[in-house]
């Protein structure tokens, strides 16, 4: 029973800790917004977390394992590959929807203050977008559904790249149709 609490207490923390990396950065919050956020205190925070690193590094690992979740969904409802990229294109979306930024994009811009482990996690995030997307685009580029110039981890680079900084510009307007806009611009080059 307390094994089950633990473990509800984190996830908890790291849920507020999501929400606030997502809206503000990783430097943009403390443990006691957290711990106020729970109703907590902070030492409960570092008995769960010890450090914020840890407790990024965590973070980073469970959206990470979040959203390979979510591509492998995306593999499984099939379809052609442009419709996978579609539906890749809708996660960030959904993202902006919900008034955030996709977490590693965020950490992306944060990238030197940021403590190792977590940059190295951060950088792994991004590495298996790519992967996937390779794997997706090469595909497409099979199937005569793309026909992009160039190796396909050029091409994957240039849609991570912009879906994140098309996200940034969006919720700097407020206007998740301006994500949207970029979005179907890029694909369709393909």
């Amino acid at each position: 029973m307390a094994r089950a609490a633990t473990a509800g207490t984190s996830k908890r923390i790291l849920d507020v800790a999501e929400r606030l990396v997502q809206t503000r950065g990783f430097n943009g919050f403390s443990y006691a917004d957290i711990a106020s956020a729970l109703a907590v205190t902070k030492a409960s925070l570092h008995y769960h977390f010890p450090t914020k690193a840890t407790l990024g590094r965590q973070l980073i690992e469970r959206y990470e394992a979040s959203f390979i979740q979510a591509l492998a969904e995306i593999d499984r409802a099939g379809g052609g590959a442009r419709e996978k990229l579609r539906r890749y294109a809708k996660i960030y979306a959904d993202v902006l929807r919900a008034n955030r930024m996709c977490l590693c994009g965020m950490l992306a811009a944060e990238y030197a203050t940021l403590p190792k482990p977590m940059r190295d996690e951060m950088r792994h995030f991004f590495d298996e977008n790519e992967r996937w997307l390779v794997a997706v685009l090469g595909e497409g580029r099979t199937a005569g559904s793309f026909r992009f110039t160039g190796e396909a981890l050029d091409a994957a680079r240039m849609i991570v790249g912009s879906f994140e900084g098309a996200m940034m510009l969006a919720r700097s307007y407020g206007d998740v149709a301006r994500f949207e806009a970029v979005a179907d611009r890029v694909l369709a080059e393909l």
